[in-house]
């Protein structure tokens, strides 16, 4: 009887291996041994006269084929699998299939026709390749949440994504209100044209817009304050929007003329690079900068005062003749709180509004010039960043290149200021709108275009008369 029910190099069971087997009178049953340990040592240990290597052989043989399977089934079973990857294959091809069996509990589309087949192409095709389709799909979707539909404005708006709640566009409505003057359709189309505008620009970016009424009224019971409104309309944004960080003042003759230009990327990823502290880079007003009294901190009589980014509290660009706050930015902070509570001082303005022409700019420059503690937290921009002057705004050239817009530089926004002397403020208006749309029109945009001027021209020159000859 066999020591073991897995199979056995020798006949009638038992392991040949020493140490493994023991001698047995009979095959079955159970026996006592005809040596014992003693004995077996005495024959050298060998067991049976069985080596080792005889039965490690053995043993390899039995494992190495399985129980059911022969061993020598003859050459051609030896030899299958080398012949069969000899013969062709037929990829892509099911005439040789059977047709019974082809069509048999199979769902073929179309019945084979060209339609069908195609489909069975394209499905093979996507099952080969059915990880690419995947991230295809996956990004188109992408594409479609984030820039076709709303969810990128979400994005877009958020404090750790894109940051767009942190600035508020403060715009000019309603100019005057039809108060001092009448308004006709062309100052209605103008304002129209700058509301949209805004609106469009903000809604991309996720920023907020604060459109204020800058109606003529009287905002204490004897003076007019009309011009210095936008210092005391920044101030009720800043308890509107508690979250906000920058607030942009844009005056209604203004038009962003490149909406794909976001505040971030275009003035506040560098703040550093866009903007500089020393008036003296470009100085029309011929300031005398640094301040040089003894009694002054270092910090005050500094060109560029801490040099740090953080320490800006206003922007402001400088035209042909200084300050000019038809688009300017402001920081929400205690600085900016003790700023705007100056310069909107009745005692101020009492003081000199006959004096100023241009009222709280003029108003600002002054606060510049005679108050220390305002320099080091003022910085400049260069006013093509973000207020370009058509021609005839600073002169009638309007070829001064760091004042006049630029299309080949594609400036951001353009400020038609002092158009309503001696200009057209609509013209201007819907020209630079036609030229904003014209600089950002789309691929499709664009193919349509070609094709259209293209047709047209095809056209004009079929309907040329003939001239017969002579």
């Amino acid at each position: 009887m066999s020591l073991s029910r897995s199979p056995s190099p020798r006949r009638g069971g038992g392991w040949a291996s020493p140490g493994l087997t023991t001698p047995f009178d009979t095959i079955g049953g159970t026996s006592t041994p005809r040596k014992g340990y003693g004995e077996m040592q005495a024959d050298g240990g060998m067991g049976n006269s069985v080596t080792w290597a005889t039965a490690k052989a053995r043993s390899e043989e039995i494992n190495g084929y399985p129980s059911f399977s022969p061993r020598k089934s003859g050459w051609f079973s030896q030899h299958a699998r080398r012949i069969s990857n000899n013969l062709p294959s037929f990829t892509g091809r099911r005439d040789f299939a059977e047709k019974e069996k082809l069509g048999r509990g199979r769902w073929y589309p179309g019945r084979g026709s060209r339609s069908g087949r195609l489909m069975t192409y394209l499905g093979s095709i996507a099952r080969r390749f059915r990880l690419r389709l995947l991230l295809v799909i996956a990004f188109v979707l992408a594409l479609s949440l984030f820039y076709i539909t709303p969810l990128h404005r979400v994005y877009r708006r958020t404090s750790f994504l894109g940051g767009g709640s942190k600035f508020v566009i403060v715009l000019a409505a309603n100019q005057g209100g039809g108060v001092m003057e009448w308004k006709g359709p062309r100052e209605w189309a103008i304002e129209r044209d700058s509301v949209r505008n805004k609106k469009k620009y903000a809604k991309k970016w996720g920023y907020d817009l604060e459109i204020v009424d800058m109606s003529t009224k009287k905002r204490y019971a004897h003076e007019w304050r009309e011009s210095w409104e936008k210092v005391d309309t920044i101030r009720n944004c800043m308890r509107k929007y508690p979250k906000a960080e920058w607030f942009w003042w844009l005056d209604l003759n203004t038009f962003v003329m490149e909406p794909s230009y976001s505040l971030q990327s275009q003035i506040f990823d560098h703040l550093d690079a866009n903007t500089y502290r020393d008036i003296n880079i470009y100085n029309p007003l011929n300031i005398t900068h640094p301040l040089t009294d003894v009694y002054l901190d270092p910090l005050t009589r500094s060109p560029n005062g801490d040099n740090k980014t953080s320490s800006i509290n206003i922007i402001v660009p400088q035209d042909c003749a200084g300050f000019n706050l038809g688009s300017f930015f402001v920081r929400r902070g205690q600085w900016t709180d003790r700023l705007l509570d100056i310069w909107w001082d009745p005692v101020l303005y009492e003081q000199k509004h006959m004096e100023w022409e241009h009222k709280e700019q003029d108003a600002l420059e002054y606060l510049y010039i005679n108050h220390p503690w305002v320099r080091p937290h003022t910085a400049f921009i260069p006013q093509r960043k973000i207020n370009s002057f058509p021609p005839g705004a600073c002169g009638e050239n309007g070829d001064d290149p760091r004042i006049h817009y630029s299309e080949k530089d594609r400036d951001f926004v353009v400020n038609m200021a002092g158009c309503e002397w001696g200009r057209d403020c609509w013209g201007e208006m819907y020209n630079y709108r036609e030229l904003s749309n014209k600089l950002n029109r789309t691929p499709w945009e664009k193919f349509k275009e070609g094709l259209g001027a293209r047709v047209k021209a095809v056209k004009e020159e079929g309907n040329k008369p003939e001239h017969p000859s002579s």
